[in-house]
């Protein structure tokens, strides 16, 4: 009987409960860095190369929906369940800021600049607060037709790119207005929004579509039926040349971007995928899924026999973490239940 040969990826546990954001800060000094959202309300912070956790941020008395780094990779931010969007120190793990909302708050992003935060949520208004100035009343904008699901920034910051949990379509706004300039059509709620690396494509997943749209003109560029309900789509970084899907059978597919043609298939998840991103170099791409667990798999060819174990990398301190040298410079950190921070360690292998 024929050994059948499957890509394995690094899988990252340490989620108590489904994974449904994922997010990758750009290469940096310290290398690059992965942040995760779950709905065991702990954000966590990992290596983005090697998958090894670095320190989980607590705080949060609700499910957490989005996450975010900022360029540098020295804060982060969390939008969630409990009527809040927090900023957090990524070095040491310190909440800096907690902004309240009136109701879940589903989508956070920090400006290309830094000094903004931009959330949204079931409120139906996306703010912008000033992070020099957190105290200060954000600006609101306030006219969003339905509850917000994703929320981003592009253009330098003059766009804001929304889409809604109830309605169908992507909504481009002026930030200086505060007025729609344009809509992105789509049949299905928009389910991922994501801004290519080079600004030059927006992907967006709505119902068993991916579509890609020029970000400066706001055509419609291609536009590929899936095999199944998707969730999430990312193009790749690089070359732009393939894109990744997951969906609700629990597979992350490979694409040519330029065919639609599928490439690959990655089995391994025992629930749906609900986010899928690609690392800033374009040499491995992140899912996150229903059963709790990350799994970093690499763009090239990397497989095994069938029966053989995959590798499993990081943890939440429960398992060994191996700490490269691209985070020896992170100090791990955790922050108590009682709201107290730990003693802060030179690595994470501790925690």
């Amino acid at each position: 009987m024929d050994k059948r040969k499957v890509a394995v990826p690094l899988v990252c546990h340490g989620h108590s409960r489904p994974v449904v954001d994922l997010f990758y800060s750009p290469i940096t000094p310290d290398g690059f860095f992965l942040i995760s959202a779950s709905k065991d309300s702990s954000p966590m912070l990992r290596n983005g190369e090697t998958g090894d956790w670095i320190g989980t941020f607590e705080g949060h008395k609700g499910a957490v929906w989005s996450c975010c780094l900022d360029s540098n990779a020295l804060r982060a931010a969390s939008a969630s369940a409990d009527f809040s969007a927090k900023v957090w120190d990524a070095l040491t793990g310190d909440q800096l800021h907690s902004f309240e909302h009136k109701h879940i708050v589903r989508a956070c992003a920090f400006s290309e600049d830094t000094h903004m935060l931009l959330t949204g949520g079931l409120e139906k208004i996306l703010r912008i607060f000033d992070l020099n100035k957190p105290d200060a009343p954000p600006r609101e904008i306030d006219k969003s037709p339905g509850s917000i699901r994703t929320a981003t920034w592009l253009h330098s910051d003059q766009t804001i790119l929304s889409s809604c949990t109830d309605l169908g379509g992507a909504r481009l706004w002026d930030v200086r207005s505060g007025k729609i300039i344009q809509t992105l059509e789509t049949k299905s709620s928009v389910t991922s929004a994501d801004v290519s690396q080079d600004g030059r494509y927006i992907t967006t997943a709505d119902g068993s579509t991916v579509k890609f749209w020029d970000a400066n003109h706001f055509g419609l560029v291609k536009t590929y039926t899936m095999p199944c309900t998707v969730e999430s789509a990312s193009l790749e970084p690089k070359y732009g040349d393939k894109f990744i899907a997951g969906g609700e059978d629990m597979w992350v597919r490979i694409f040519d971007f330029h065919t639609g043609e599928e490439i690959g298939c990655n089995k391994g998840h025992h629930g749906p995928v609900h986010c899928v991103r690609f690392s800033p170099g374009g040499e491995s791409y992140a899912s996150g899924s229903e059963d709790g667990t990350i799994r970093i798999w690499q763009t090239g060819p990397v497989m095994v026999e069938e029966n053989e174990s995959s590798g499993v990398n990081g943890a939440n301190g429960k398992i060994k973490v191996a700490v490269n040298e691209a985070t020896r410079k992170v100090e791990g950190f955790h922050i108590s239940k009682d709201g107290k921070a730990e003693e802060k360690t030179e690595t994470s292998a501790d925690m």
